[in-house]
C-alpha cells in the first residue's frame, strides 16, 4: 500500500505529507480546492508526463515522494526489474519513488537509485491502477470492452502471442516484396553472367595488386638493387681491407689487451665478436635480398601482363580491386536469386502458411478462453449491477469473428439491458449518464478484484450517482477496501462515510498566496465535512451523525 506521500511546490499545494492507511481512503472538498492536484502529483510519481508548468509560482521545483509497503507477491514481481536496473532490492517489503521537476530538467529515483521516466512509468503500472470519471467516454469503446475482458480473463500471453505472430508474418511478407523488387530480370541475369565471367576469368584475389606491384617495383630496379648489395657484400666481408678483416685486427688487438687487464679485455673481445658476425650477417642478408628480386625477361612480363589484367578490372569494376570482388560478389547473388527466384518464392508462402497457420490457432484458443470467461465476467457484473440499483440489469457478451490479427479473431462488445422487457444495447447506446456510471464502476470493481495491482485509485467515479445507489456504492468501495488500499476522491456523501480514514482538501489564502492544504479527519471535523457535503445546515448534521452512526453499527 501506499504508506506515505510528500509533496513539494506543486501547483497550489506549497508543502504536504499525507499518511494513508491500510483498507478504503477517501478525499473529499469543495470544488476547485485542489484533490485533483494529488491525483495530479501520484500520475507523476507513477512517471506520468510532467514538465515545468507543474512548478507553483515562484518555486525553483517541485518535489514528490512516495513510500510503499509492499506485499509479498508484488515484491517478488519488482525484484528482477530493479536487479536488472541496477536499484537497490526494496529493505521490510518498502519501497520509495522520488520525482523531481525543475524548469530546465527532472530526476527520478527509487530506493535513492536514479531511474528513467520509462522505468518509472513500468514500476509504476506495478504499484497503483487509476480510475478516473473520464473513462465513461472510453467504455463506450469496442476496443476498450475486449481490453478488459481480456485482462480479467487473464488473456495476456495468447494476445501477445498473436502479436508476435502477426509481428513475424509483416516481417516474411516484407523480405518476400524486397526480395521481388530486387530480383534482376533476364537481361540483368545477362549482364550479371558477362561481368561474373570477366572477373573469375582473371581470378583476383584480395590485396594481390598491392603485392604485385611492389613486386614490379623491386623487379624494375634489379641492376641498381644488384650493384648496391654486392657493393655492400665487398664492404662488409668479401672486399680487401672489408669491415670483417679489420674487426679480425681488432679482435687480435683486444686478445693482447685481455692479458693485460682480463676483465675489461673479454667485455670488448665480446663486443668486437658480436660486430664482426653482425657485419657477415649483414652482407649475407643483402646478397640474399639481391637474388629475390632477380626476374628473368619470361616472368618479368608475365608480371607485368598480370598487372595489366587487374588495371582493367578496376577500370570496369573499381576504382579499387575491392571493388571488384564486390562487384563479383554481388553478381553472384544477383544470378543465385535468379536462378533459385521459383524455389525462394515456394520457401516464402511455405513459410508464410505456417505463421498462418499458427496464427489461427493462437486466435482460436484466444477465442475459446474469451467466450468461457466472458459469461463468468457478465456475472461477476451483474452481482455487482443488482447492488448498484439494477435487480434485473443483464450484461450479455456480443460476437463477431473476424480475420486473425493482433488481437485474436474476435470483434466483442457488451450490450447492457437494464430493465426487464428492454432489448439489450450497445453500452454506447445507453442514454442515462448515471447508468453508465454504475455499469462503468461494477467492471472497474469486478476488474480490481481479479488484479494483483495493490493500490487502487478511485476518481470521481460515483458522479451522477446519489441516494440508495449512492450508499450501495460506498458498500461496494468499503469491501474492495478489506482486500487492497483504495484512494477514492469523492462528492458523495453516502460514499465518504464508508471509509476507514478520510482526509479533506481545503484551500486557503494567506500573503495573498493560495494554497491548498490536506488534513485527516476524525470525530466532530469529519462530521462536519459530511454535513457539508449533505449541503450544511442542522438538518445535514443531524444526517450526517445517522450516515456515520449506521456505519459504525
Amino acid at each position: 500500500m501506499l504508506t506515505y506521500l510528500k509533496i513539494d511546490s506543486l501547483a497550489l499545494i506549497r508543502h504536504c505529507e499525507i499518511e494513508f492507511s491500510p483498507g478504503f481512503n477517501v478525499i473529499t472538498g469543495e470544488t476547485g480546492a485542489g484533490k485533483s492536484v494529488l491525483l495530479s502529483a501520484v500520475s507523476l510519481l507513477l512517471g506520468g508526463r510532467g514538465d515545468k508548468n507543474v512548478i507553483r509560482t515562484g518555486e525553483s521545483r517541485c518535489d514528490i515522494c512516495g513510500i510503499f509497503q509492499l506485499p509479498v507477491e508484488v515484491q517478488q514481481e519488482l525484484a528482477p526489474l530493479l536487479e536488472e536496473a541496477g536499484v537497490p532490492p526494496c529493505e521490510n517489503g518498502e519501497l520509495q519513488l522520488r520525482r523531481v521537476i525543475t524548469g530546465s530538467s527532472g530526476r527520478c529515483h527509487i530506493n535513492d537509485a536514479p531511474v528513467t521516466v520509462h522505468f518509472l512509468r513500468q514500476v509504476g503500472s506495478l504499484l497503483i491502477d487509476v480510475h478516473t470519471a473520464n473513462e465513461h467516454q472510453t467504455l463506450v469503446s469496442a476496443q476498450v470492452q475486449l481490453d478488459q475482458l481480456d485482462r480479467f480473463a487473464g488473456a495476456a500471453p495468447l494476445r501477445e502471442k498473436c502479436r508476435e505472430l502477426c509481428r513475424e508474418k509483416k516481417e516474411l511478407l516484407q523480405e518476400a516484396a524486397e526480395f521481388e523488387k530486387t530480383m534482376p530480370s533476364a537481361a540483368e541475369a545477362a549482364n550479371f553472367q558477362i561481368i561474373l565471367e570477366d572477373i573469375r576469368k582473371v581470378a583476383p584475389e584480395a590485396g594481390e595488386d598491392e603485392m604485385l606491384s611492389a613486386k614490379h617495383e623491386l623487379a624494375s630496379h634489379a641492376r641498381q638493387i644488384r650493384e648496391t648489395a654486392d657493393a655492400l657484400n665487398q664492404l662488409l666481408a668479401d672486399g680487401e681491407n672489408s669491415v670483417a678483416d679489420q674487426l679480425s685486427c681488432a679482435y687480435r688487438l683486444l686478445q693482447d689487451l685481455a692479458k693485460l687487464a682480463p676483465e675489461a679485455g673479454e667485455r670488448f673481445l665480446e663486443q668486437c665478436g658480436f660486430l664482426s658476425e653482425s657485419a657477415r650477417e649483414l652482407a649475407a642478408a643483402a646478397a640474399d635480398f639481391s637474388g629475390t628480386v632477380e626476374l628473368d625477361e619470361e616472368a618479368y612480363a608475365a608480371l607485368e601482363t598480370r598487372l595489366g589484367d587487374l588495371f582493367t578490372l578496376k577500370r570496369r569494376y573499381g576504382p579499387t580491386l575491392e571493388h571488384v570482388l564486390q562487384t563479383l560478389a554481388e553478381a553472384e547473388k544477383k544470378l543465385d536469386d535468379y536462378r533459385r527466384g521459383d524455389e525462394k518464392r515456394a520457401a516464402f508462402r511455405k513459410a508464410e502458411m505456417e505463421l498462418e497457420k499458427k496464427l489461427q490457432d493462437a486466435a482460436a484458443e484466444l477465442s475459446r478462453l474469451r467466450r468461457k470467461e466472458a459469461g463468468r465476467f457478465a456475472d461477476a457484473v451483474g452481482e455487482k449491477l443488482a447492488g448498484l440499483g439494477f435487480a434485473s440489469g443483464k450484461l450479455l457478451p456480443e460476437w463477431k469473428d473476424v480475420a486473425p490479427g493482433p488481437n485474436g479473431a474476435d470483434e466483442f462488445q457488451w450490450l447492457f439491458a437494464p430493465n426487464p422487457g428492454e432489448d439489450p444495447k450497445p453500452l454506447r447506446k445507453i442514454a442515462s449518464s448515471g447508468e453508465l456510471s454504475r455499469v462503468m464502476l461494477a467492471l472497474k470493481t469486478v476488474l480490481t478484484d481479479a488484479d494483483q495491482v495493490p493500490v487502487s485509485i478511485f476518481d470521481e467515479i460515483d458522479v451522477n450517482i446519489g441516494g440508495e445507489t449512492a450508499v450501495r456504492v460506498g458498500e461496494e468501495l468499503c469491501r474492495l477496501g478489506k482486500s487492497r488500499q483504495l484512494l477514492c476522491i469523492s462528492h458523495l456523501a453516502q460514499v465518504a462515510v464508508q471509509a476507514d480514514r478520510h482526509f479533506a482538501v481545503a484551500k486557503s489564502v494567506e500573503n495573498n498566496r493560495a494554497s491548498t492544504h490536506v488534513v485527516p479527519l476524525e470525530g466532530d471535523d469529519r462530521m462536519q465535512e459530511i454535513a457539508r457535503m449533505l449541503g450544511g445546515g442542522e438538518a445535514a448534521g443531524e444526517h450526517a451523525r445517522k450516515l456515520l452512526g449506521s456505519v459504525r453499527k
